[in-house]
């Protein structure tokens, strides 16, 4: 008899606090990640010689650390910053062996744990699964972005079209939206994903921006009528959608995907170096436990097998294809694995240059845009240089905001002006694709 009222009594009360945490504003890490983070900071480490490049690589080598830029220590260089997140049990060590070697560091969060919970704010969880009202400025899970593109698709009929292009490595499928009015069937076409790296929520979050800016503003914004009467555009918001998941239930810092490794515990492959150009190269990590592991062989993702499969078959009419990941305020171009000018460089770097004037002209802020080996770093099996090898003539990366104050925790306040100004960007690359550039004609000839 006591057993059944102390039973009752537990379960009340939990049922209590389940009730409270759905109708107040209860902190994020209330339901995600038991507090794994707490006391975790990331360190930002600038090395100014070749002997401070290898002392440092020396020093995160002995220690288990997760690389947020570069994502690999091969990557570091001198008068590089190298920003990287520390186990809070690692973190006084760290500090000792940097001012030992007399390396330049600061610390840009302090406190892991609590960041999180600044990113995502304390709000109810009501406001954020609304259906009917939905909220473009909160990040949301997968499960509400799956739910809000079968709304869209639901809703906007003459405009928006719903399908799979395959499943994932634990089922799930891999939506894609296509945009457009049904003018014409073989209408030149735009291609855009985002979440590749399950950790850069920014981007599924510009993917539903657009979506939401593009059937918006079709009956007032003539730009944006000529693009979607003229164009389609088949958008992704979650590529990586079990890494993605992944973040939000345990992993908050997980990049890859989830796929299982034989011979080693380490799960998730690299879905930007799993592409079948120039694979497994420099760049690409070969070892399973690495973040930039390029997997046991090309395309052996079925995310990245789906996803080519589907640009293979229609790349004849993809003329651009955007791929969103975060951060550096960068918008790179091919190549990504050498130091090569593409044939058509001068069409490319002015549709680069356009988007990032056009970007600018938002909010002011400076975007870097080139190669992407020169511009960020070297790196093989990328998806925009498979994009631009199997004839996609426009293929870019953005690395949105911001530069290292908040990395990976870009806080929900800043998902309206990120996306507002990326908005514009992309409204000028789809926009250069209605007229023509000499070069892209003698380079691809079926334009």
């Amino acid at each position: 008899m006591a057993m059944d009222i102390r039973r009752t009594f537990h379960t009340s009360v939990l049922l209590t606090c389940v009730i409270i945490c759905n109708n107040v504003r209860c902190p994020v890490s209330a339901y995600l990640y038991n507090n794994r983070y707490a006391g975790d900071q990331v360190f930002r480490i600038t090395p100014g010689n070749e002997e401070e490049v290898q002392a440092l690589k020396k020093i995160l080598g002995r220690i288990k650390v997760d690389f947020w830029q570069p994502n690999s220590a091969s990557l570091i260089h001198q008068n590089a910053t190298v920003d990287v997140h520390v186990r809070h049990n690692d973190t006084r060590g760290l500090h000792v062996r940097l001012k030992q070697q007399r390396i330049d560091y600061r610390v840009f969060i302090s406190n892991l744990q609590k960041e999180i919970e600044k990113q995502t704010g304390y709000r109810s969880s009501r406001r954020r699964r609304s259906e009917s009202q939905y909220d473009y400025e909160v990040y949301h899970s997968l499960e509400e972005i799956q739910n809000w593109m079968f709304e869209m698709n639901r809703t906007q009929p003459d405009l928006v079209d719903m399908f799979t292009v395959g499943k994932s490595y634990e089922g799930r499928p891999l939506y894609v939206l296509q945009l457009g009015k049904r003018s014409r069937p073989q209408k030149k076409a735009v291609w855009i994903d985002c979440g590749v790296h399950a950790r850069e929520w920014i981007g599924p979050a510009f993917c539903q921006w657009f979506v939401k800016e593009a059937i918006g503003s079709y009956q007032y914004d003539s730009v944006m009528t000529r693009l979607l009467n003229q164009l389609n555009f088949y958008i992704m918001p979650v590529f990586n959608v079990d890494g993605y998941r992944f973040s939000w239930t345990t992993d908050r810092f997980w990049r890859k995907t989830r796929s299982k490794n034989h011979k080693f515990h380490c799960r998730g492959v690299d879905a930007n170096r799993n592409w079948k150009v120039k694979w497994c190269d420099e760049g690409a990590s070969s070892h399973p436990c690495d973040d930039t592991y390029c997997g046991p062989f090309p395309e052996s993702e079925p995310e990245v097998k789906a996803v080519a499969k589907f640009l293979r078959k229609h790349k004849k009419r993809i003329k651009a294809y955007i791929s969103i990941h975060a951060y550096a305020q960068m918008l790179l171009y091919p190549y990504s694995y050498k130091y090569a000018t593409i044939p058509n460089f001068n069409c490319v770097e002015l549709a680069a240059q356009n988007a990032v004037t056009a970007l600018y002209s938002a909010y002011g802020v400076r975007y870097r845009y080139g190669p992407a080996s020169t511009t960020l770093y070297v790196s093989s099996g990328s998806s925009i240089d498979w994009a631009y090898r199997n004839g996609i003539p426009y293929a870019f990366a953005f690395e949105l905001r911001d530069t290292g104050h908040f990395g990976f925790l870009l806080p929900e306040t800043l998902i309206s002006p990120t996306c507002t100004e990326t908005m514009r960007a992309v409204k000028a690359i789809a926009s250069g694709l209605l007229k023509k550039c000499e070069t892209d004609r003698e380079t691809f000839p079926y334009i």
